[in-house]
């Protein structure tokens, strides 16, 4: 399974935790700058089964990133960092009501430390970056 990072300017969203839940209000929000856990809940589903609204954590931050001109190519020189996984378990849940013959297990990831990294393809969608 592919973690997904959404990117947004500087903003990075990705399932994630470090250790603390970082509180809901929008002033805190807007105002912090690094990566920090937030509850993140999603719909897991599977063809053959009704969903499940699973709340999990989420590593959520604002990382520091810039570009500047340079003179010789490629005419830019970039520093983009996104708050990103270091470490992650895996979780596996049952979902309700599967048919006849479907594998009801659905396993999805949850982040055990996250920081301001590089935006790796292997683990996050980095198409912004």
């Amino acid at each position: 399974m592919k973690l997904t990072c959404l990117v947004l300017g500087a903003t990075a969203l990705l399932l994630g935790d470090r250790g603390s839940v970082l509180s809901t209000s929008a002033g805190n929000l807007r105002t912090f700058v690094g990566c920090a856990v937030r509850e993140f809940t999603f719909l897991a589903k599977k063809p053959g089964c009704r969903g499940l609204r699973i709340t999990t954590d989420a590593c959520w931050g604002r990382c520091q990133t810039w570009e500047k001109p340079i003179l010789e190519p490629p005419y830019i020189e970039a520093h983009h960092r996104v708050c990103t996984y270091n470490e992650t378990k895996q979780v596996t849940v049952k979902l309700p009501n599967c048919g006849p013959g479907v594998d009801a297990f659905y396993t999805y990831p949850v982040a055990v430390r996250c920081d301001c990294g590089a935006c790796d393809t292997a683990t996050t969608e980095c198409e912004s970056v």
